[in-house]
């Protein structure tokens, strides 16, 4: 039996007046929604103007975490949405323009991503072609995946995410050329039964042969920097999941460190949101992972899940990845992987709440119950 411990929290953020904070000092600013509400309490809120629906969903928000950073301090305070942007008129053009972007987003319905849609939860089923992942490395021989991924398909799962290459912590690099020759039957096999398939790699070579084979989305732990890789995406109609990831899989866990994770990581995103657009690749088509254990610790992992809600002022959809991590054992007193399962679902369901719209599982089933359970006692509220 594991017990809980205590683990070390990132440092809380100052509290300031943000009517009191002179606006020609503030060097930049994020917003993350507050207060958040479902089911009934979240209609009526919305029709008497005291809530804002987040990103056209079922969730609406009363109160917004403002985050200013400002003479090299990173602060928050928070208010109604009402008063939020009657303080933006104060704000010089720049960071006006940049906090009306921001709130846009927060309050702007999704698109459909990959031919589905955002407005329900949805699963991402794990299924690993490796010798070496840190759970299920379903091996190299295509049955076995193959019937995995079937199995996933019948429990609920709307996406098989394949990889071939385990991106754990100290995982040695797999070629190209091999792991072409891992996904290459099992992709096929997947699309051949009507699966949405994303293929997780960060090699350009790769996606651009399992877009050829059937995958609609490419799932990529280096938010496509690798050589070619914007190009690969931009030049067919694939949906992408760009993913943060300080350092190389080898060396990522070496002493990580941000000023505040959740806007660090966002500003990074952003900045790859806009080399995407840029390269041809609409918004529409991109979907943002914080990337939870991918070079950052513990602290680092809780801070990220407390304020994930920051992540829909990108405007594009959030993806959260924690099923079975170590930061869930460390978390629960040094559960091992097979006993993960419960704070797995935990997390998923908290990340729900804050309005993502995909979860990456290594268990379909038992997480489609935990979902189907949670927006029935949403409804009733």
């Amino acid at each position: 039996m594991t017990s809980t411990v205590a683990v070390e929290a990132f440092p809380a953020l100052p509290v300031i007046d943000l009517d009191r904070i002179d606006p020609a000092i503030i060097q930049d600013v994020r917003l993350r929604p507050e207060g958040l509400l479902t089911g009934s309490l979240a209609a009526a809120a919305v029709a008497d103007s005291s809530a804002c629906r987040l990103t056209g969903s079922a969730i609406a928000f009363t109160l917004v975490e403002v985050i200013v950073r400002y003479n090299g301090y990173t602060s928050t305070g928070s208010m109604s949405p009402r008063a939020l942007l009657a303080w933006a008129d104060r704000l010089g053009p720049p960071l006006k323009r940049r906090l009306d972007e921001q709130w846009s987003a927060l309050t702007t319905r999704r698109e459909n991503w990959a031919g589905l849609s955002l407005d329900r939860p949805l699963v991402m089923g794990i299924v690993n072609v490796t010798p070496d992942s840190f759970y299920i490395g379903l091996g190299t021989d295509p049955q076995t995946p193959l019937a995995v991924g079937r199995a996933m398909l019948a429990a609920g799962a709307d996406i098989l995410d394949i990889g071939a290459e385990s991106t754990r912590p100290g995982a040695a690099a797999v070629s190209e050329e091999e792991e072409i020759h891992r996904l290459e039957p099992v992709i096929r096999g997947l699309v051949a039964e009507g699966a949405v398939v994303s293929v997780d790699t960060r090699h350009a070579t790769v996606m651009r042969a399992a877009i050829g084979w059937g995958a609609k989305i490419v799932n990529d732990v280096s938010a496509l920097e690798g050589d070619d890789s914007l190009a690969a995406v931009a030049d067919s109609d694939a949906a992408v999941v760009l993913m943060h990831m300080r350092g190389e899989p080898g060396t990522m866990q070496k002493a990580p460190t941000y000023d505040l994770p959740s806007f660090d990581i966002a500003d990074y995103l952003s900045q790859r949101i806009a080399c995407c657009v840029e390269a041809g690749i609409p918004l529409h088509r991109i979907v943002v992972d914080p990337g939870i254990g991918f070079g950052k610790t513990v602290a680092h992992n809780l801070e990220l899940l407390a304020r994930l809600g920051l992540f829909h002022g990108l405007g594009c959809g959030v993806l959260v990845g924690l099923s079975r991590k170590s930061t869930i054992g460390r978390v629960s007193g040094g559960a091992p992987v097979e006993a993960r399962l419960p704070g797995s679902i935990a997390g998923a369901l908290q990340s729900l709440r804050q309005g993502a719209q995909i979860l990456r599982v290594h268990d379909v089933a038992e997480t489609r119950q935990a979902i189907a359970m949670w927006e029935a006692i949403a409804a009733g509220a």
